[in-house]
């Protein structure tokens, strides 16, 4: 079950600012703005690397939730008396 792929709007602010400082550092490397599809590139490899993130503590999640799952006792059979009531049907 792979998550759909995030958008800008779909990050939180802490998330949208890093972003906003790669893209900066991109272009103070580069030494001029940046055409569109390195803005594009750096946006892409940013989102893959969220998603990553993301989808690992995910997996994190479920596993957890998994293995917190209740597990019925093996070892015990089935017990008629604990079903049904000690005086009988009224």
């Amino acid at each position: 079950m792979a998550l759909a792929r995030l958008t800008q709007k779909d990050m939180t602010e802490s998330e949208q600012r890093e972003l906003k400082t790669l893209l900066d550092r991109a272009r103070i490397a580069h030494g001029r703005t940046l055409t569109n599809a390195e803005n594009n590139h750096v946006k892409k490899e940013y989102i893959d690397k969220l998603m990553a993130q993301r989808e690992a503590e995910a997996k994190k999640v479920r596993k957890e939730k998994k293995q917190k799952a209740y597990k019925p006792d093996t070892e015990s059979t089935f017990s008629w008396s604990a079903n049904t009531s000690p005086r009988g049907r009224r």
